[in-house]
């Protein structure tokens, strides 16, 4: 009974703060001092349990050092006219009738670069957003434009090399980062086309009225643009290509763009490193203040402890063995068919109860890792199916931040959630697929990519 209540005010706890918007990191702490409290009770000693903690919060310094870079890379972007350039050039190609396609298309593209959902929320969402004119079926386009934003938003967040959520799942599964890349490209083309086939219907039959923008002025006005800016995006894509390790990457983007910033921009260097460990930000006076900015390492350092505080509860959580019940209830699982579904069902109630995205990754893969280790799955197939479940049904749960805080930027409510096609086809099309699997799983997750055989999740898409 006592874990039960623990349960209920951690959720209403985590639940509150998503709504309200404190930083999560609070009620984490609040809900890890109740469940210590429980356990304490259950004869764990204080000093056993901070063990316990410390223990699963390793599973974050991977994590950590990149997420930082992450901040800093997202800054000089900013700083350099990256951002502002790719926001310009998508503009262009916008009309009524077009309108929804080009944002989920920019959405996508912007954080497969960024890395980041709630940065390119930032960008170009609110910079398309701005485009929406107002009136009495207002509410319906922006519900629509917001979907399609949030939708691309998490196709980068999901398979970016510069994605938190990658390099969590990656870290906390074992697998190399550009491999699950890799895979996700594969098992993401069907869902994604038709994600775009939806959008293109919406584009035709539903034209999105335009409002009156100098959008394009200013950013021309304040930076300046030109194919010259994109060279840190391209620097990062190359050394991606070249399988370069992504924190290596990322400090040559970053040192081009701060070259750029200095050379190109005319911002002094000293502003520049504040930049990077700040984050960017134009004048008050400037029509862009709202819009262009972010970034910096030390918005980057509240990313992480929340990320450290999620480990260590689910460390806790897996030694006291507190969801031994729930494992238990993942023995009948047996085929792939069964893995999958168990993934979405435990995905969708951890997203639902942690109210974040990290809490949710980090829950499923500690109570199915077991099961895919039984039924012979390859770690490979486990990062795979929680980026295909957990990472894109997050944000779908309306009180969970993965989708609250990009609704909020962009001045919508839960209304966005049936327009937001992706992160529900993924997962769907998954299901479809492996119900009726009667496979076991292949023991791959020892040999390297090149010599495995075409696995389960990679023979139904085909090679990119």
């Amino acid at each position: 009974m006592d874990i039960v209540l623990a349960f209920g005010l951690s959720f209403g706890a985590l639940l509150l703060g998503a709504v309200r918007g404190v930083f999560i990191a609070y009620p984490l702490l609040l809900a890890m001092a109740l469940f210590v409290g429980v356990l304490r009770r259950r004869g764990f000693s204080l000093r056993a349990l901070t063990t316990m903690g410390w223990r699963g919060s390793q599973k974050a310094l991977p994590v950590i050092g990149v997420l930082l870079l992450i901040g800093a890379v997202t800054a000089s972007w900013m700083a350099a006219g990256t951002v502002p350039t790719l926001v310009y050039y998508g503009l262009q190609v916008v009309t009524p009738h077009s309108f929804v396609l080009v944002a989920f298309g920019l959405a996508s593209a912007v954080s497969l670069l960024l890395g980041t959902s709630f940065g390119t929320v930032g960008t170009i969402g609110v910079a398309l957003m701005m485009m929406v004119a107002g009136g009495e079926a207002s509410g319906f386009y922006r519900s629509l434009i917001a979907g399609a934003i949030i939708a691309g938003a998490y196709v980068g967040d999901r398979a970016s090399p510069m994605s938190s959520s990658a390099l969590l799942i990656a870290a906390i599964t074992r697998t190399d980062l550009y491999d699950n890349i890799r895979r996700m490209g594969r098992t993401s083309l069907l869902p994604l086309g038709l994600a775009i086939a939806i959008y293109a219907g919406f584009a035709l039959f539903t034209p999105v009225p335009l409002a009156e923008s100098s959008l394009g002025i200013d950013l021309a006005a304040e930076f300046r643009l030109g194919p010259v800016t994109l060279r840190p995006a391209a620097v990062m894509v190359l050394l991606a290509l070249l399988r370069v390790p992504v924190q290596r990457a990322m400090v040559a983007s970053t040192a081009t763009a701060s070259a750029l910033a200095v050379a190109y921009q005319h911002e002094d260097m000293g502003q520049v490193l504040q930049y990077l460990l700040t984050g960017f930000h134009l004048e008050a006076d400037s029509p862009l203040t709202a819009i262009v900015l972010g970034g910096g390492i030390a918005a980057m350092v509240r990313v992480s402890l929340v990320v450290v505080i999620s480990t260590a509860f689910v460390g806790i959580f897996a030694e006291t063995r507190l969801l031994h019940q729930v494992e238990r209830s993942l023995e009948r699982v047996k085929t792939p068919g069964d893995r999958i579904l168990a993934t979405t069902v435990v995905g969708t109630l951890s997203a639902a109860f942690g109210c974040t995205q990290t809490i949710a990754i980090l829950l499923t893969q500690q109570l199915l890792g077991p099961t895919y280790h039984r039924t012979q799955a390859p770690p490979s197939a486990l990062a795979l199916d929680l980026e295909n479940t957990v990472v894109v049904i997050s944000p779908l749960i309306p009180w969970n931040i993965a989708g609250l805080v990009p609704a909020t930027v962009l001045g919508v409510n839960a209304g966005f959630i049936p327009f937001a096609c992706y992160l529900y086809l993924l997962p769907m099309v998954e299901l479809v697929w492996f119900r009726g699997r009667s496979s076991p799983g292949e023991a791959l997750g020892n040999l390297p990519l090149s010599k495995q055989p075409i696995a389960e999740h990679d023979r139904f898409k085909g090679d990119i």
